[in-house]
């Protein structure tokens, strides 16, 4: 028997199976990307408190404000350092409630959650419904990435960026957070994928995708905060757009602005109309820009003939 051709391994079916499992990292990637990086944060702050130099310089402060920061920095530091080791990887997933951790059957993608009820073997807490979610989301995403593209190198490139995707949204959701290490990797892509032809993209496009993405939101950015004195959008909002301009083109640009700013301002007028969320409460821009831009990626053409006939 021959190894399996390009036809069988970028399939919809196959390419929906690894969606699946890998919707179960990208699990594991929303809930501790987050905290790794706010741990280097904290590092790097307690590193701040304890520069008396740069202490003295910036605030003036006398020896025993000085030492009195180096001091709390040192405790920051060692609360930091005291913290369990993590990784992407280790230690292995279990239940936050009770620490059971799970066996392997427990962490097959959907249907480890289904075959336990959605509630941990060991304790009986309620397991979130978002990780099936997640799961399904991705598989299904890079099954349709599968039919969009055929068997070429596009649809990898596409799976790729749409796994980049997810993670930022619910990242973005949970943390009004968007890392640098999902953004600026899909930045890479495009550009590369374009370069190489992989995908239906011209590099020159990609590249002004790139570039008018990021600094369309700054420009938005930058006004708002002339007249309203406050800052309106995260740059991580920049460099999302940026990779989305950067693997779809340029072209795809408006596009994606008028669909995300058109659900972002309908979601966010119900939640301050109908919840009550405070108007001074940021609102995660990251999940409309990356759902605009998987509308943008699977219905390109329907979203530029409407934009433009608007």
């Amino acid at each position: 028997m021959g190894l399996p051709t390009m036809e069988v391994l970028l399939s919809p079916w196959v390419l929906g199976v690894l969606g699946l499992v890998i919707g179960s990292f990208l699990n594991v990637v929303i809930h501790r990307l987050p905290q790794l990086l706010e741990r280097e944060w904290l590092g790097d702050a307690a590193g701040y408190l304890q520069d008396e130099a740069a202490i003295g310089r910036v605030l003036g402060s006398t020896a025993q404000r000085t030492a009195e920061l180096a001091r709390q920095g040192e405790t920051l530091a060692a609360d930091v350092a005291a913290l369990p080791a993590m990784s992407l990887a280790r230690p292995r997933s279990r239940c936050p409630q009770c620490g059971h951790q799970l066996a392997w059957h427990e962490n097959i993608p959907l249907l480890g959650w289904l075959r336990l009820g959605g509630k941990c073997s060991a304790c009986g807490t309620r397991i979130s419904v978002r990780y099936p979610v997640v799961e399904a989301l991705t598989g299904l995403l890079f099954a349709s990435a599968a039919v969009l593209a055929g068997p070429t190198a596009a649809a990898a490139v596409y799976c790729l960026a749409l796994a980049l995707l997810v993670a930022a949204a619910f990242i973005d959701l949970d943390t009004t957070l968007l890392p640098d290490d999902l953004t600026l990797p899909l930045v890479g892509l495009g550009l590369v994928a374009a370069w190489q032809q992989w995908t239906p993209v011209s590099l020159a496009d990609a590249a002004l995708g790139a570039f008018f993405g990021y600094f369309a939101l700054w420009f938005v950015a930058f006004a708002y905060k002339l007249v309203r004195g406050v800052q309106g959008m995260a740059e991580g909002d920049f460099k999302l757009l940026a990779g989305l301009g950067a693997l779809l083109g340029w072209q795809a640009l408006p596009g994606i602005i008028l669909l995300s700013s058109a659900v972002g301002a309908m979601v966010g007028i119900f939640l301050i109309v109908a919840r009550g969320h405070g108007r001074n409460v940021p609102i995660p821009f990251g999940p409309y820009l990356a759902g605009g831009g998987v509308c943008a990626l699977f219905f390109g053409a329907q979203i530029n003939q409407l934009w433009q006939g608007l």
